[in-house]
């Protein structure tokens, strides 16, 4: 109950406290007002919070209020919705209040009194009869106050505007208009204007009437009229022309002016209707939510740049919204375009793409203005002045041994020997190389990637192994059997460096050479091979301690007819022993004969296996010298017996072959043979052995029988005796 009264109580506080009445706000409108409705009055004080409540609109008079005005609720501005007659009524008093739905005054009343502006409109379109009594007092023919016309007038055209009177009689009018312009004048003194008045393209004009008699003279001075043509807001803001992009450098804090847009409206300078102000529409690209590049002053058209960084190379095109009214509600806008492009500023040094270069290796014979090495270098600036790099060798070159060579625009230098090596007087070198930008630099200096390290190691020069020939020729016959030796190729100096011997393009495979040696033999028989035929190889010499050194000769083999020799004898070679698995011995194969006829001249053997592909799998024959080889196993292991190892000799174009009987058998860590060793005599044989074991074993085991047996009856006849028969020990 108590919270009840308090309520009321609460309600009639605000009810009994006085208010306090609003000024009243005076308005001014034209009569027959020719523009376009609704017109604007004044913009009513109310309250921004009225969302609770709703605008009424009340007149005194008896006259409804809402037929001829009506208030905006969006602007809040008071409406006129026609044309008023002052004739009519000269004067409307309304009242403006903000009420709630139940009857409610949250704001008001605000009295408003409009004044309708009198405009000379009863001559044209009236008619009455009357007796006038004309006196007169004082010349009618005076200068007037300016007319104002409004432009774009939407009546019908000719229009009458103003009254001229000469009070005399008999009166000619004659209109003159300074500039000319749409005027005319009637017989009655009527002035009528005969179309729409642009403000834009003449806002005044002076207007001479002339009274004068019927021989055109005048009666006085002409009458002079101005007329001022009243400004409408019929003119859209017009962008300035587009010029060309307006360029700011690359990092330009926030704030740096950009440009300034001054958008023209050629309505009247100094009213609303000429009153400009911007919006920035959008920017392209868009900007991200790190920020504005671009503000803009909505009053005076500034850009000005926002937090968002630029970089060198971009480009926005701004759009920015002009509009008239000073951006009441109705002004006309147009979109202007600003073209905006960074500009780059020098804040990049050059930077080497690679900062160590790999170890460059350099002979000590090396020819003064060899290219060394090329180094790149990038700077990020995009303007081409700002990535003009200049090149310095900064350490590493006291002697001036090396020297730098570049073009002005390029990013490539390129280093140069310009002096001899030595490898005594310096191994190796290690050159700085500096890069710079051309022009003054802006912001930070240069970072670590400005320098390039390369290293450059001098190799002592040693000069190529060389042959004690130029070239090689040797002849065979086209029957040479695989194995036949050709020749030698040895260095020119004994005392030389070891040589690696190989073959390079033995292509039918005929050849071989020994790798530290240099014996040419035949690999196999030369099949396919016509006398008269030469067959070239390319032999080459590596040193064994230098294998980048190294030369290379050629062979010419002369293929001969195969002369005719006797059937080959076979010889036997006494027995040999070899070890299995495979120890380093061999079997020593002489190829030396009896027969004198195989045996005479001179001349190295040739030793080879024979044909069958199980002899050339299990076994190896190389030259010894000149008249003994030595055979040895091919394989790890072989099975232990005895072989017959075929071997063809060849020595002056005769050939022969040997048996070789070998022998393979297990060995002893002494890598000698283990033999069979035979029954020794009065030893016994397994059999009478394993017979004395088990005759022994039986023995034993009967003597063991018969000692149990009599224990146990022993045992038994001592408990079948009575107790007191079994004598006591006597005490000590």
């Amino acid at each position: 109950m108590v919270s009840a009264w308090l309520w009321l109580l609460c309600l009639s506080i605000p009810q009994a406290l006085p208010e306090t009445q609003p000024a009243e706000l005076r308005v001014e409108v034209p009569e027959n007002y020719g523009g376009n409705f609704p017109l604007y009055l004044t913009k009513l004080p109310l309250p921004r919070e009225k969302a609770e409540g709703q605008i009424l609109l009340s007149g005194n008079s008896g006259v409804a209020a809402g037929d001829f005005f009506a208030v905006d609720p969006d602007s809040n501005f008071l409406l006129v919705t026609r044309a008023l007659d002052r004739e009519e009524q000269a004067e409307y008093q309304l009242q403006v209040t903000l009420e709630t739905e139940d009857g409610r005054v949250l704001w008001g009343p605000q009295p408003v009194r409009v004044r309708v502006k009198d405009e000379n409109d009863q001559a044209s379109g009236h008619q009455a009869t009357a007796t006038v009594e004309v006196s007169i007092v004082e010349s009618t023919w005076v200068p007037q106050d300016p007319i104002h016309l409004a432009e774009n007038l939407k009546v019908p055209y000719p229009h009458h505007f103003y009254q001229v009177h000469w009070s005399g009689g008999d009166v000619h009018y004659h209109l003159e208009s300074q500039p000319p312009g749409p005027f005319d004048v009637d017989p009655a003194g009527k002035l009528y204007v005969t179309m729409e008045l642009d403000r834009e393209a003449q806002a005044e004009y002076l207007l001479q009437v002339r009274a004068q008699n019927t021989r055109g003279e005048d009666y006085t001075e002409p009458l002079e009229l101005q007329v001022v043509v009243m400004d409408e807001n019929d003119n859209v803001p017009l962008c300035p022309t587009s010029g060309p992009p307006v360029s700011i450098p690359e990092l330009s804090p926030p704030g740096t002016k950009v440009t300034q847009l001054l958008a023209e409206d050629k309505d009247a300078p100094g009213s609303p209707n000429s009153h400009v102000v911007y919006q920035l529409l959008s920017s392209e690209p868009e900007e991200g939510p790190e920020g504005r590049a671009f503000e803009l002053d909505s009053a005076s058209g500034s850009v000005t740049t926002g937090a968002l960084p630029l970089h060198a190379g971009q480009h926005f095109l701004l759009q920015v919204l002009a509009v008239d009214l000073g951006g009441a509600e109705g002004g006309l806008s147009s979109t202007c375009e600003v073209t905006v492009t960074v500009k780059d500023i020098n804040d990049h040094a050059p930077e080497f793409t690679t900062s160590q270069i790999e170890p460059i290796r350099l002979p000590e014979d090396t020819e003064p203005g060899t290219l060394v090495a090329t180094l790149t270098a990038t700077d990020a600036d995009l303007e081409p002045a700002f990535r003009l790099m200049d090149f310095a060798i900064e350490a590493g070159n006291v002697d001036g041994t090396f020297g730098l060579d570049w073009e002005p625009d390029s990013g490539h230098v390129q280093l140069r020997l310009l002096e001899n090596l030595s490898y005594e007087a310096a191994p190796s070198h290690e050159l700085v190389v500096v890069v710079q930008s051309v022009a003054e630099l802006v912001g930070p200096g240069p970072g670590p990637g400005a320098t390039a390290t390369v290293t450059v190691l001098v190799e002592k020069v040693v000069p190529p192994p060389k042959l004690d020939r130029e070239s090689y020729e040797a002849s065979v016959p086209v029957n040479s059997p695989a194995g036949s030796f050709l020749m030698t190729i040895q260095p020119s100096d004994p005392m030389s460096s070891p040589l690696r011997f190989s073959l390079v393009n033995d292509s039918e495979g005929w050849l071989c050479i020994k790798e530290v040696s240099g014996e040419v033999h035949t690999a196999r028989p030369l099949q396919g091979a016509q006398p008269g035929d030469m067959y070239t190889v390319l032999v080459e010499a590596q040193d064994a301690d230098e294998p980048t050194l190294s030369t290379s000769v050629t062979l010419v083999i002369h293929f001969l007819k195969a002369p005719s020799a006797p059937t080959p004898t076979l010889a036997l070679v006494p027995t040999r022993h070899l070890c299995t698995p495979r120890k380093n011995h061999g079997v020593v194969v002489s190829g030396l004969s009896e027969d004198a006829d195989l045996a005479d001249g001179h001349g190295p053997y040739s030793f080879a296996l024979g044909h069958n592909p199980t002899v050339q799998r299990d076994w190896r024959i190389q030259a010894l010298n000149g008249s003994h080889a030595y055979l040895t196993l091919a394989l790890h292991w072989v099975e232990p017996r005895e072989y017959l190892v075929p071997v063809v000799v060849s020595h002056n174009a005769r050939m022969w072959q040997l048996l070789v009987r070998v022998i393979v058998c297990r060995c002893n860590k002494e890598g000698q043979c283990l033999r069979k060793v035979g029954r020794m005599k009065g030893m016994p044989t397994k059999l009478s052995a394993v017979g004395i074991l088990v005759g022994t074993l039986l023995a034993i085991g009967i003597f063991l029988i018969l000692i149990f047996t009599h224990l146990t009856l022993a045992r038994k006849k001592d408990l079948d005796q009575p107790a007191d028969s079994v004598p006591l020990k006597a005490a000590v």
